[in-house]
């Protein structure tokens, strides 16, 4: 049902990136899917987050995401919010019990944190837009103002598109070159002139060590290639599927 980091295996603290496993879904979302914004039976939907919930060690009622928006925003979770009224932003950071945080992906790149021992976490979306607009510096420096220290804090990368199936128009390369130009190595030359392979999980990975987080670890799989374990968006368009499932990354304090 889910993927765990080594560097996240700390006591009083549960995480998991969930595959597409040990749901109720059928058809297109079989079995995991978590989104909220799919097409899916909201039963279902609701079903799948509950056992997602549980494996997290919450409630259902305790297990956030956000409405996502591919921005660097953060929200600090305090109390559960409605399902209806989840906040706009694309990471939320907590420092309370029995609260889950995460965030919903299929194909960007989910990012946990934990500083063990202020007790502080986060959990960032990081597509190449918020990556790029600093959605994960933004998620260290909100996890730094409820005490938590950057110098200890752990982040694990979990499932996402890697390198060899992420290939990118020259709209793309020409923002990243504008607005940091030192990103050019995350950018292979691919088959189609103009375009390039890009190297998301380095990009974020380089964007954490940038932001002093000394402790990384990536678990390396590809949501693209793994089509039994993961959801993908960029896959459902080049099959054109009429709806794809979304996955949650998952963080709580116990």
């Amino acid at each position: 049902m889910k993927i765990e980091a080594q560097i996240l295996a700390l006591d009083g603290i549960r995480h998991g990136f969930f595959t597409r496993d040990g749901g109720v879904s059928g058809g297109l979302y079989a079995s995991l899917n978590g989104g909220v914004g799919s097409k899916d039976d909201t039963a279902h939907v609701a079903e799948n987050r509950a056992r997602m919930a549980a494996a997290v060690g919450v409630a259902p009622d305790r297990f956030l995401t956000c409405y996502q928006i591919h921005s660097p925003l953060v929200v600090v979770a305090e109390t559960p919010w409605p399902a209806d009224a989840r906040p706009r932003a694309d990471a939320i950071v907590t420092r309370m019990r029995a609260l889950a945080i995460g965030v919903s992906t299929a194909d960007c790149g989910p990012v946990l944190l934990a500083d063990p021992d202020a007790r502080v976490i986060g959990a960032a979306h990081a597509g190449w837009r918020g990556a790029l607009a600093g959605v994960v510096e933004a998620a260290v420096e909100a996890m730094e103002r409820l005490g938590a220290d950057r110098r200890n804090v752990r982040a694990a990368l979990g499932p996402m598109i890697r390198q060899r199936n992420y290939e990118v128009g020259p709209d793309l390369i020409a923002r990243f070159a504008t607005e940091d130009p030192a990103s050019h190595r995350f950018f292979a030359p691919a088959a189609r002139a103009g375009h390039a392979q890009f190297d998301l999980a380095g990009y974020i990975a380089a964007r954490l060590s940038l932001a002093g987080i000394r402790h990384v670890e990536d678990v390396n799989l590809c949501t693209y290639a793994d089509a039994e374990r993961f959801f993908s968006y960029r896959r459902t368009t080049h099959r054109a599927e009429a709806d794809y499932g979304r996955h949650v990354n998952a963080i709580a304090l116990v």
